[in-house]
């Protein structure tokens, strides 16, 4: 189930679509990751929310990222879902419009997986895609 996303950037007072959502399960798994990293991080390091960017790589020529962000660059996205500050980089902004982030978990794996619409091709592992 997608839960409410917010877009926390923008004209003052004034809401827009997100960019991307966020589930629940995705949410909660970040908040945890949070958490756990805020006990473990050195003052000048402490994580705001999360980083979410595209890189070339990979099969299909491009792949997320999603890392620990202790810093809102100027030109940065703010998602917020849950409390938790998602940072879209603005490089990553036009392949990731529409993308749905979901955390799954398995017998086997757990990972954030990311439904693009925009992808046109992905490569057979999943882990790369092309728009």
């Amino acid at each position: 189930m997608v839960g409410v996303v917010k877009v926390v950037s923008g004209v003052a007072g004034r809401a827009r679509k997100a960019v991307f959502s966020v589930t629940d399960n995705a949410a909660k798994k970040m908040n945890q990751m949070l958490q756990e990293k805020l006990t473990t991080s050195p003052a000048d390091k402490v994580p705001i929310g999360f980083r979410v960017g595209v890189k070339t790589r990979g099969c299909n020529g491009l792949s997320f990222t999603l890392d620990y962000a202790d810093e809102k660059k100027k030109l940065d996205e703010v998602v917020e879902k849950d409390g938790i500050q998602i940072l879209v980089d603005p490089k990553a902004l036009l392949t990731i419009i529409g993308t749905e982030m979901d955390y799954i978990e398995d017998k086997l794996s757990s990972e954030f997986v990311f439904t693009n619409p925009n992808a046109k091709g992905t490569c057979g592992c999943g882990e790369s895609f092309s728009v």
